[in-house]
Parts: C-alpha cells; sequence; structure tokens
C-alpha cells in the first residue's frame, strides 16, 4: 500500500453498526489490523459466555478493538483544536486504543481466573515480543513499540494519553457500553457519546468534562451501573461461567493425576503447568477450546463429561440468592449429603460473587486508587463530579456485591434415589432465599 508521510493515498473504511464508519488513514493502523495477533481477536468473543442468556451477543474483542480506536481518533481530532499535539503522540494514542485488547485470552475474564493470567500482561509481550505486530510497531521506531505498551500498562509518562484509554471514562469503556447494548438488545448502555466529546477538554494529568455537559457524564454513569447488573452480571450469564470455570479445573486435576484422556489435551499442558509460550498463547482461540468441551463430553470421567455437556447444550445450574455468613452455617450439612448422593461438591455447589464500583471518587493510598471525573467549570476551576452532581454523589464510592449460590437443579429434582437427601439439600438451599 502506497502512502504519503505516514497516511494511506486512500483513507479506508469499516461499516460498524454502532459508530456507523470506522476511519483509518494511517499505514501504521492499517498494517496493525491486518497482523495475525489482530485477526485473533475475531475469534475471540467479547463478552465470553453472555451469548447463553442474551443470543445477540456474538459480537468479538475484533469488533470492540476498531470501535475503541474510532472513539480514541475522534478523541485526538478533538483535542488537537484545544492543544499542540506531536504526531508520534497521536499515533500511540491510537496504536494503544486498537491494541488494549489485543493479549485477551478465550472467554476472557472466566479464562483469566482459572489460570490466574492477566490479559494487560499478555498484550503488553504480543506488542514487545517477536510478533507481526511487533514488527509492524517498530517501523515508527524502536522506541515506539514501548511507548504503546506503557500506555497499556498506565506508566507512559504523558498522563493525559493514558486516561483517554484507562480511566472512569474512556475510550475502551464508551465502545464496550454503547456496542454490548447494541447487541444484547438493552437500552441501559445508551449515552450521549456525541456530547460527551464535544465537551471533553485537555487537562494537566486526564481529559476533564465542561461544566455545561454534565448530565451527559451522569448519562455515562448510570448508564455503566444498569449494564453491570443487567447485562455484565446476569445470574444465567454467571451460571455459564460457573461451569465453564469447573470444566477447565476438572481438567486441570485430571491432568496432574496422570488421567489418560479420550482426546489429549496438548492445546493446555503448558497453560496448566504455567509455561505457555507467546506462539502458544496466540493460537489458544474459543474455536480451540469448544472443539475440546465438544470432544470432552465422551469422556470417561463423569464429571468433566456432564460438565461439557450442561456448558453446550446450555443444561445451565440455578440459583439462590445467599448470605456467605448464614451459608456457612450450612455448608457442612450441604456437603455431606451432597457425598451421600454422589455428587461432587467442588463441582456443583459453587458460591459466586459480583461486585462493581460505579464511579468513585479520588482515595489517594488506596488499592483500588481512581483518577475522579473533574468538571471544569465557567471560571476555569476543576470539580470533582460527585460534588456537582447530586444523581452521582448517591452512588459514589458505593460498591454493591451480591452472592448467588449455584447448583444442579435437575438432578436434586429427580428423587427417584437418595429422596430424603435430596429434599433435604432442596431445603437448605431454599432457606438461603429467606
Amino acid at each position: 500500500m502506497e502512502y504519503d508521510d505516514g497516511q494511506l493515498t486512500e483513507e479506508k473504511v469499516f461499516k460498524d453498526p454502532v459508530h456507523r464508519y470506522i476511519h483509518v488513514r494511517d499505514d501504521l493502523i492499517w498494517k496493525l489490523i491486518g497482523t495475525r495477533e489482530f485477526q485473533r481477536l475475531r475469534r475471540i468473543r467479547q463478552l465470553g459466555t453472555t451469548y447463553v442468556t442474551f443470543h445477540g451477543a456474538e459480537h468479538t474483542r475484533f469488533n470492540h478493538s476498531l470501535g475503541v480506536y474510532e472513539i480514541m481518533r475522534r478523541m485526538v481530532e478533538n483535542l488537537e483544536k484545544k492543544m499542540t499535539w506531536e504526531e508520534e503522540e497521536r499515533l500511540v494514542c491510537l496504536a494503544a486504543a486498537l491494541l488494549h485488547d489485543v493479549g485477551h485470552g478465550p472467554f476472557s475474564h472466566s479464562f483469566e481466573k482459572v489460570f490466574d493470567t492477566d490479559h494487560e500482561e499478555w498484550t503488553r509481550r504480543i506488542i514487545l515480543g517477536d510478533t507481526e505486530i511487533n514488527r509492524v510497531l517498530l517501523q515508527m521506531g524502536e522506541a515506539f513499540p514501548k511507548k504503546v505498551a506503557d500506555v497499556i500498562a498506565k506508566t507512559y509518562d504523558n498522563k493525559l494519553v493514558v486516561s483517554l484509554i484507562s480511566s472512569q471514562i474512556d475510550a475502551d469503556r464508551m465502545d464496550y457500553l454503547l456496542r454490548d447494548a447494541f447487541y444484547t438488545g438493552v437500552s441501559y448502555g445508551q449515552f450521549d457519546m456525541e456530547r460527551l466529546l464535544r465537551v471533553m477538554r485537555p487537562g494537566e494529568d486526564q481529559a476533564v468534562f465542561k461544566h455545561s455537559g454534565m448530565h451527559a457524564v451522569e448519562d455515562y454513569i448510570l448508564s455503566r451501573y444498569q449494564m453491570y447488573w443487567q447485562v455484565y452480571f446476569h445470574p444465567v450469564t454467571r451460571s455459564a461461567e460457573v461451569i465453564l470455570s469447573k470444566i477447565l479445573n476438572r481438567a486441570k486435576a485430571l491432568l496432574a493425576e496422570g488421567y489418560t484422556f479420550r482426546l489429549d489435551p496438548y492445546h493446555f499442558r503448558s497453560l496448566f503447568q504455567s509455561t505457555m509460550t507467546l506462539e502458544e498463547y496466540i493460537r489458544l482461540d474459543e474455536s480451540v477450546i469448544m472443539y475440546y468441551f465438544q470432544e470432552w463430553i465422551e469422556e470417561q470421567d463423569e464429571i468433566l463429561s456432564d460438565l461439557c455437556g450442561r456448558f453446550m447444550d446450555r443444561h445451565l445450574f440455578k440459583y439462590v440468592e445467599c448470605d456467605p455468613s448464614e451459608q456457612l452455617k450450612i455448608w457442612p450439612e450441604l456437603k455431606r449429603l451432597y457425598k451421600e448422593i454422589g455428587l461432587d461438591p467442588d463441582y456443583y455447589l459453587v458460591i459466586d460473587s459480583s461486585s462493581d464500583l460505579p464511579y468513585d471518587f479520588y482515595r489517594p493510598g488506596e488499592k483500588d486508587e481512581r483518577m475522579p471525573i473533574n468538571l471544569l467549570m465557567p471560571d476555569g476551576s476543576l470539580r470533582e463530579l460527585s460534588r456537582e452532581s447530586d444523581i452521582v454523589e448517591a452512588i459514589s464510592g458505593k460498591k454493591r456485591t451480591d452472592h448467588k449460590l449455584y447448583f444442579p437443579y435437575d438432578v436434586l429434582a429427580d428423587q427417584g434415589k437418595y429422596k430424603e437427601q435430596k429434599q433435604r439439600i432442596l431445603e437448605l438451599l431454599h432457606q438461603q432465599e429467606g
């Protein structure tokens, strides 16, 4: 592709259902999109197991990454009208936005919990390692890949750039709220992005928003709150995640025990042993995982076979709301009864907890330290959002947490065998709901 001063001779566009068009004018971005590591994101869903609940949620990390790039492109375009922006800084922003999720594994966060991996660490390894992405970035200079990786690691020296991709209101969150709302078919995630971009201004360490645009910011915060509890933490999706996690844990345990698999899980061996190379990681996607799950339905191990069948055919666990302190009182009896009827409580009795902090003000030194959203007042001073907005003040710093206890209701409801034990188990479980 011929280009002039790093620009394509002809702009490329992607049709997009959320942003209508995604514009690519830089040769660097066009080449990055074409790399094998970025194309791999087509084979990783954006929302993991959410498709079992919202059937439209089949969109991918590829879709989302292009969307984050497009929002960042527009942010930079707007900010350039208010400040002087070096050309390299602009390209660092765009490349970091495009590549911020390139290290995600299959089924994303569920995968990370089981294998104790960090997608941001894998993202940096892909950017800095022996990859097509690294070779493309090196065309901008020897130091360029590290600058992009530093933005994602939040260690880049220009904190304004970091805030555009990682803060309480950034290009990443803007795209996933709008995109996930579109593909799940819900209205909760809608907010006025055009207005937010228009009222965004460059601050010393982060972007700030004109006071006149406060209601657009409020709308965004509430949209995020609602999406987390109505979509991201949906109990049916969480049931699928529980089963997915237990499948991977069971396979890992069997491999450690020396179990002979009908289909050798060679794609997982290095992962289970924490020796996975960058090349092995890049070759792992959801199509590989789903192939194994389909094959493992035929395994001799009853637990692995059952869990894989449940996941593939959507025979999920039911749940009851629970209070962990109350649940501890019945846990010994539940485990005993489970063992009496031949169910392993490690795989069929699972507490899953979810929590979210929709917005927080600045708390220096705290583990989950967050930079606040600041409003630019008419006199040029800055005011933290919750000090001006009654709506945001009402939810600031308030972490909401809920706990659910998942179990195979179909097995317990079939009382042909072990009737008394199963009745007692159901009685104990339903007592949790008050």
